[in-house]
């Protein structure tokens, strides 16, 4: 099994910088795929990005492209997301999730183990 814990999140003014973590527990042989992903009051959980754990191939939502930067440090066993020109829109809870799946998906659905969240506020 897997145990993820997101930590970083905050508020923080349009323009600016915040990166979270996800500190993953357990095996990690067993999750071919971690990502990000964030859901606004409101609105469906929707993916920002996703990697590959083996090869760090990475992919980002459109909305994201050029912003946000996904990476993983294996020696700690620690997912991040570096967070850049941040708009209010941005503003979400943000998910960390790791899929046993041999390859990646972009839906929810394609993750098994989730962590509580970390609330992210930008404001204009």
């Amino acid at each position: 099994q897997v145990q993820l814990v997101e930590s970083g999140g905050g508020s923080v003014q349009a323009g600016g910088s915040l990166t979270i973590s996800c500190a993953a527990s357990g095996n990690p042989y067993t999750s071919y795929c971690m990502g990000w992903f964030r859901q606004a009051p409101g609105k469906e959980r929707e993916v920002v990005a996703t990697i590959y754990t083996g090869s760090g191939s990475t992919h980002y939502a459109d909305s994201v492209k050029g912003r946000f930067t996904i990476s993983q440090d294996n020696a700690k066993n620690t997912l991040y997301l570096q967070m850049n020109t941040l708009k209010p829109e941005d503003t979400a809870m943000y998910y960390c999730a790791a899929g046993l799946r041999p390859l990646c998906g972009l839906l929810p659905v394609f993750f098994n183990y989730w962590g509580q969240g970390t609330q992210v506020t930008v404001s204009s």
